[in-house]
């Protein structure tokens, strides 16, 4: 990968969508996963031309190894509520901390507990509820204290209840009307940008 050019890393990568996007903003990624990426992340990458700007690499987001102040970016999606405790979610928060450039700024989506509803259904229907740690925006916000800046939302409701790309989509519209009057704590997404000072 090129070296001149600037650098993200992408945790969790398992298929590759967020290393694409990074690569399709200007960046050389390391795509990463703990077991590394599929062979579906990089055929997605190779299908639109960014084979040349990201690499491949087996990571553990508690034990990044790679040196301090390594990226310009370090991007994650539903990967953290994976590490089942809040100790080693803190930790992987230092951890991309420590290898992000002062300045450098971390990117996020993760899912929330939601609402009763949402927790029944996944004990349910969701395989690894069981071990998942889903987060709190007001009590995990602690997460983030190594960090000078912290801008965030939150959003979800209905959307992730759809079965199909379809469903999904119809039930994201009704999403604004009730997220507007519902509080954050019973939204099913946490968003945001954590820059290092």
């Amino acid at each position: 990968m090129p070296d001149h050019c600037r650098q993200a890393l992408a945790l969790g990568e398992r298929d590759g969508g967020l290393s694409l996007m990074m690569a399709d903003h200007g960046f050389a990624v390391v795509c990463s996963d703990l077991r590394g990426p599929t062979d579906r992340a990089r055929t997605l990458h190779r299908t639109y031309g960014y084979e040349e700007v990201i690499g491949y690499e087996a990571i553990d987001a508690t034990a990044i190894n790679k040196p301090n102040a390594s990226f310009d970016v370090v991007v994650f999606k539903s990967m953290i509520g994976a590490l089942g405790t809040k100790e080693r979610q803190t930790q992987a928060i230092r951890e991309m901390h420590r290898v992000l450039k002062p300045g450098g700024v971390l990117l996020f989506a993760e899912n929330l507990h939601g609402t009763a509803m949402h927790g029944w259904l996944r004990k349910r229907f969701v395989a690894w509820d069981s071990y998942w740690r889903y987060l709190d925006p007001i009590a995990d916000r602690d997460l983030f204290a190594p960090f000078a800046e912290l801008h965030e939302g939150t959003t979800g409701l209905f959307a992730n209840l759809g079965r199909s790309e379809g469903q999904r989509d119809l039930l994201a519209r009704f999403d604004p009307l009730f997220t507007a009057v519902l509080p954050r704590t019973m939204h099913t997404i946490w968003y945001g940008a954590a820059i290092k000072g």
